[in-house]
């Protein structure tokens, strides 16, 4: 009605598609133009890809030239993107699984309420007998456990390729211990 162009940031699509059982044209098709990430959750080291209608690539390719975002010998990267699409997509569903394992685990003391967990992202919040999410996320640090302060009672873990059920359970036993300590 406005004429406004809408854009899907696709940069954790593949695993919405997964946890939905849905194809990433299902969301796109609402969308004037969409990206992907081929880094975040299907482990490529880099790289994304835009699509949109031919005139939308167009332009987004004289733009990209113009903020000098050519790249020479890139078929290496593009390779690792194929790769990934080829072999990580299904095996999301293990991050998936080692989220919702995360979340349960955590959600078994009183002093973490948990946000319902769909994907590979757990979000939980800190009562505030339990500290900090800043202090938390410091002593979980010191313990080789990344998580995210998202203020001070709130904390975001990911899963990804390379975490473990081993590793998710290792953390939940940190996260626990240091919010008793």
């Amino acid at each position: 009605e406005l004429g406004l162009k809408m854009h899907l940031d696709g940069a954790r699509i593949m695993n919405a598609c997964v946890a939905s059982g849905t194809s990433p044209m299902h969301y796109a098709k609402h969308f004037d133009s969409a990206t992907i990430c081929f880094s975040k959750g299907l482990g490529a080291p880099v790289g994304s890809a835009v699509a949109g209608s031919k005139a939308f690539i167009t332009r987004a390719r004289r733009i990209r030239k113009m903020f000098g975002g050519a790249m020479r010998q890139s078929g290496i990267l593009a390779a690792a993107a194929n790769y990934a699409l080829d072999h990580h997509v299904e095996r999301l569903k293990e991050d998936h699984e080692n989220a919702a394992t995360l979340a349960k685990l955590l959600s078994e003391n009183p002093k973490i309420k948990v946000d319902p967990c769909e994907t590979n992202i757990v979000y939980f919040d800190l009562d505030k007998s339990a500290g900090t999410a800043p202090e938390l996320e410091a002593k979980l640090l010191q313990n080789n456990v990344r998580m995210l302060a998202l203020g001070p009672a709130r904390l975001r873990a990911v899963t990804h390729l390379h975490i473990t059920r081993d590793n998710i359970e290792h953390a939940a036993m940190i996260i626990l211990d240091s919010i008793e300590k």
